[in-house]
């Protein structure tokens, strides 16, 4: 026992004093990189010209074919979001089989089936494999795209336009994509309502006729399949693929600007500024600069301890996250660096993204930041190499980018021997920090003259394109708009005059009935509103004299003073009659463009320094637009005579709390109705 007892106090010395050995403030030395051991994809080639790629895995009785059309990139001009209908023009119907005979088909096997304007992807378990490729090659043989399906199609995109036009990110998207690219290129030109509305049946025909050939096509396939039974399955099924002449584009190649050029996006109700810093590159896999800009990037804004995460987020606080990203394409890509800001801090938050731009070219990256780079770079590269369709995909590469065939194999050894000097050198090749488009999409007359100090601030609207220049009278004032509204409407005496009112509005939400009710007291200053799903009170607020809360699922919070004051005003139907008595102050900040319509902008400030936002069109007078931070835009139309003064008829709301534009019509309105306590409950 003593023998044991001594054995084991010297074994913990030995471990105790070894682990007291290790230095854990710095990194272990790493080893040589391995040559990984990957699989090549075998391949063969039909004569109709589709290269095939098969990679072999027994792990599950499963397979997936996955055809990939190499094309040119296309300028669709006014046709603009032709491509988006492609996939499921086909999915709608082929010669043999209706939309509903299709996705029955495929459900009762198990499989998937989807297309898109280049691909189309199958999968299914492997007993159902010629069943699963009958299907297939029927979409892509025989569609017969149904004018029905392009016209729902058009109705999902338009909406979707609709959404996006007040989704920030969307709008920063479009506007650096606009700027970067220009709109004469393929990767800058915007899809609109009216391109969308363009678009036939005859134009989505003559695309699949023209670029769905088997000559500038790959069919890969993954899963328990030799080659010899893919030979087999592949010429049974795509061998009379006809070879058909496809066409190829060439553009002009994005240039940067020779110096920093700002463009901004004015979206008064925004609370936060989206900032996009970026500028063209060129840059492609199996460049030389490839690999180094993965560790670039990785260092500059790939993650959260990257350099500008920790400034921005870390340091200053600014933000949730800040990114960058180094894109590579056969045409051209992007150098770009994005973080949502507060609107407050916008001009320091562009400081910081251009003092991190400005600093990794003049002094480079450290040892240290290279070697937490590589080990996070060659983790994921590691953990990518469990799913085989890694190694379809990167036999593919291999094939439409001429790499070496052991690009792949040799990628960690690549990687792994990278200096620091190599990533300096790769930083000033691609990164010019003084000739940036900067991108902000945010409230203008917060940030505009704050945006100045980095260049001529540009004004674009929410589809990326130059904002209308409009010149407001000189002579106009906030008050004058007021009363060119209040006269529009019927006059200040008849609006003062409507004391109660009580309305019901009806809404279509993805196929369920909304109702929003609300009932109003200007003289009690009392307002009770409640929104309806299929007859259930989902939400309700009640603003009464001196305090107001708002009820949901069960929990009512009481609003803040500054809460209060701004909802109080929706206690007036026409609260513009009654601003003067409420103490708010009013300010005209230009002549804007809202969705084609010229219109006065109007900044309304409650005491306590709350602020909101109404548009009224230059010509009518009337209110066209409300802009709110807390419930997003609401725009009014339709306006009719209601008791000697004029109602919007049909209120649009966009915010980024729901998922498409809510527009409500207002299907019951009565005027002076004797309101009681029970009413605002």
């Amino acid at each position: 026992m003593k023998k044991l007892i001594a054995t084991y106090i010297c074994i913990l010395l030995a471990s105790t004093i070894g682990f007291a050995q290790v230095d854990r403030s710095q990194f272990p030395e790493s080893g040589p990189a391995p040559e990984i051991k990957i699989a090549d994809a075998e391949t063969f080639k039909l004569d109709n010209g589709l290269k095939v790629f098969v990679v072999k895995n027994d792990k599950l009785p499963r397979v997936t074919f996955n055809l990939v059309l190499d094309r040119d990139p296309l300028m669709e001009g006014d046709k603009a979001g032709l491509t988006g209908f492609v996939g499921q023009m086909m999915m709608a119907g082929t010669k043999n089989r209706t939309k509903d005979q299709l996705d029955e088909e495929i459900d009762f096997i198990g499989a998937s089936l989807s297309a898109g304007s280049t691909s189309i992807f199958a999968s299914s378990l492997k007993k159902h494999q010629d069943k699963t490729l009958e299907l297939m090659t029927d979409v892509l043989f025989n569609p017969v795209f149904p004018e029905d399906e392009l016209e729902k199609q058009r109705k999902q995109t338009l909406t979707g336009l609709a959404t996006s036009k007040d989704n920030p990110n969307a709008i920063s998207s479009r506007l650096s994509s606009a700027m970067v690219y220009g709109k004469d290129h393929p990767y800058g030109e915007v899809t609109t309502e009216a391109t969308v509305k363009n678009i036939s049946v005859e134009d989505v025909k003559e695309y699949y006729n023209t670029f769905f050939k088997p000559n500038i096509a790959y069919l890969v396939i993954v899963g328990d399949m030799e080659k010899s039974e893919a030979q087999k399955v592949v010429r049974k099924y795509f061998s009379n693929w006809k070879v058909g002449k496809v066409p190829s584009f060439e553009y002009k190649m994005p240039t940067r600007s020779s110096e920093n050029v700002v463009g901004l996006v004015d979206r008064s109700s925004s609370v936060q500024t989206v900032i996009n810093i970026a500028q063209p590159v060129q840059l492609k896999l199996g460049d030389e600069d490839y690999i180094p800009s993965r560790l670039l990037n990785q260092i500059l804004g790939g993650g959260s301890s990257s350099r500008l995460f920790v400034n921005l987020r870390e340091d200053k606080g600014y933000t949730y996250g800040a990114y960058s990203s180094i894109g590579s394409d056969k045409l051209v890509s992007q150098i770009s660096a994005n973080a949502s800001v507060r609107t407050e801090v916008t001009d320091s938050a562009v400081v910081e993204f251009l003092h991190e731009f400005n600093k990794i070219v003049d002094e480079g990256v450290t040892e240290e930041e290279l070697e937490k780079a590589k080990a996070n770079l060659s983790g994921s590269f590691g953990r990518s190499l469990e799913s085989p369709s890694t190694i379809a995909n990167f036999a593919l590469n291999i094939e439409r980018y001429n790499l070496p065939s052991d690009y792949y194999k040799t990628y960690l050894q690549k990687l792994n021997a990278l200096t620091v000097a190599d990533i300096n050198a790769t930083a000033k090749k691609l990164i010019e920090p003084d000739k940036l488009y900067i991108t902000a999409v945010g409230n203008g007359s917060e940030i505009k003259d704050k945006l100045a100090r980095f260049g001529e601030v540009k004004m674009y609207d929410n589809m990326g394109f130059p904002a209308k220049e409009l010149t407001a009278d000189a002579d106009m004032t906030a008050e004058m708009v007021m009363e060119n509204y209040l006269s529009a409407i019927g006059g200040k005496e008849n609006a003062r005059a409507i004391k109660t009112a009580s309305i019901s509005m009806e809404a279509d939400v993805m196929g369920n009935k909304l109702t929003l009710q609300a009932v109003y007291d200007a003289e009690g200053g009392k307002y009770g509103q409640k929104t309806l799903i299929m007859g259930n009170v989902m939400q309700s607020t009640t603003i009464l004299e001196d305090s107001g809360s708002i009820s949901a699922q069960g929990q009512t919070m009481e609003l803040t003073g500054e809460q209060f004051e701004m909802a109080k005003i929706n206690s007036y139907l026409f609260p513009e009659a009654w601003y003067q008595e409420l103490g708010y102050s009013i300010e005209l900040d230009g002549l804007k463009d809202v969705e084609g319509t010229p219109a006065y902008k109007v900044i309304i400030k409650s005491p306590s320094g709350a602020q909101l936002v109404n548009y009224y069109s230059a010509d009518s007078g009337l209110k066209i637009k409300n802009e709110n931070p807390a419930s997003g835009d609401t725009f009014y139309s339709e306006y009719q005579e209601k008791g000697g003064v004029l109602f919007p008829m049909v209120w649009t709301i966009k915010s980024q709390m729901i998922p498409v534009p809510l527009e409500a019509k207002i299907t019951s309105l009565e005027i002076n109705p004797e309101l009681t306590a029970e009413d605002f409950q």
